[in-house]
Parts: C-alpha cells; structure tokens; sequence
C-alpha cells in the first residue's frame, strides 16, 4: 500500500495498460481520478476500481485546462501524482515515413507530444502543492532502437524521453519527480495494428523470451508514483524484459 493516500491522476485510463496501472495503482492504495476520451470505457474502469471518471481530450487545450480545474477542486488543490499514459497511434501501422500523411503526423504529435507538455504543465501548480509530486510519462522502446515503419509514433515517444529529462530538472527544485518508463510491444488490443511478425521479434529478442503483458509494467509505474522515487528522476526505464538496453 504505499500509495495510500496519494491522489494520483493517470491519463489514456480506460483500457489496455492505462486501465491494468488504474488496477495496480488501487491496490497500493492510490486515490485514482482517470481521465480519457472514450467514455463509457472510462467510467467502466473507474467503477471496477472504485475510482472517479473525467473526460478528456488530449488534443483540446481546453479540455486540459478544464481537467485539470476539477482535479484540483476534488483534491483540494494538491495532486501526488500524475501518470501521461494517453496517446494514440493512429494510422501508423506497417508506414513507411515517404507515406505518412501530413494530418496524420500532425495528430499524433498533438496527442503524445502536445497533450503530455500541456497535461503536466496545467497539472505543475497541483503536484508542487503536494509537496511530493510524482509525474510517470509513458513513452516506448521504439524509440530507443528506432523501429521502422513507425515513424510518426517513435518520434512522439522519443519527444516524451526528452520532456521527462528537462522537466525534471525545471521541477525538481519544487521537489516534484519526473521520470518515464518505456515497455515494448505489450499484448492488448491498442497493439492489435502491429504485423504477427514484429510481436515475435519481441517476443524472441527479448533477454527473458516470450510476449510482455500490460501487468508486468504496472507496479514499476506504481514505485516511480512512491515518495521514494525521488532519486530516480529524470530517468527512463526500458521496461522491456530486455529487448533494449539503456
């Protein structure tokens, strides 16, 4: 339980490995507020958990600003932790760069790169209020060994890294946290786009064999969210049963 207490918002919460962290999360004892788009999956989440729902578009300025007020009037200002699980990857799969459309780029930029520096930065007055904030990018191995045909996504993820590194040193004067975990290809349905091929290349280049569920990710997420994580900052753990070293 050694979340207990802590009010942690997580991002991209209503299904694959947002809704498997809102599960760890709760079970150490996390007081979870999910945010996501897709709604009724959101608040099916939220329910089996026992946690509250709020809608959000990662792609809305607005909407971020509007999350980010009814989070802090439902935790009386202060949040400990913040997870930027939400992202997509639309239109990407098996795309060679020359062949990426301009509005695809555009939009996936906009959700992983944009969405994640705007959520942290209207969630920033919160997480220093705490006293012990935590902020949890999710970025991804592609961008450690550059995966091919992926490339609108990898650049996202690789922006991610980046941002986790400057904004712990802007936010670690305030004692908040930051760091960013990197898993691979995980078996949920949000991966169902990537060929049969490339799910066996990790599975079989992986230093410990075999595929990688969103669980395994989890409680490695739930320690970076602990007040003992502060030393960890500014790190990005590929947390890939070892596809890729760092």
């Amino acid at each position: 339980m050694m979340l207990q207490g802590r009010h942690i918002l997580l991002t991209g919460a209503a299904r694959g490995l947002g809704a498997e962290i809102a599960r760890c999360l709760a079970g150490h004892g996390a007081e979870l507020i999910l945010a996501d788009i897709a709604e009724d999956e959101g608040r099916a989440t939220a329910k089996e958990v026992g946690a509250q729902f709020l809608h959000v578009d990662l792609g809305d300025p607005a909407s971020i600003t509007a999350l980010a007020g009814s989070v802090s009037k439902a935790t009386g200002g202060k949040l400990h932790g913040l997870v930027n699980n939400g992202a997509i990857a639309t239109g990407i799969g098996g795309i060679g760069f020359e062949e990426i459309e301009i509005d695809s780029w555009d939009l996936v930029q906009r959700v992983n790169v944009r969405g994640t520096w705007l959520m942290t930065r209207a969630a920033a007055p919160l997480l220093r209020a705490s006293g012990s904030g935590r902020v949890v990018n999710v970025a991804s191995d592609t961008a450690l060994w550059g995966a091919p045909n992926l490339m609108s996504y990898v650049a996202s993820k690789g922006a991610v890294m980046s941002m986790t590194r400057s904004l712990a040193r802007e936010l670690g004067k305030d004692r908040v946290g930051v760091s960013a975990v990197a898993p691979g290809i995980l078996t949920t349905e949000s991966t169902d786009y990537v060929p049969e091929a490339r799910h066996r290349q990790y599975s079989d280049g992986r230093a410990v064999p075999g595929p990688q569920a969103p669980g395994e990710i989890t409680d490695v997420v739930a320690f970076l969210l602990s007040e003992g994580a502060l030393t960890l900052t500014g790190q990005v753990l590929p947390v890939n049963n070892g596809f890729v070293f760092k």
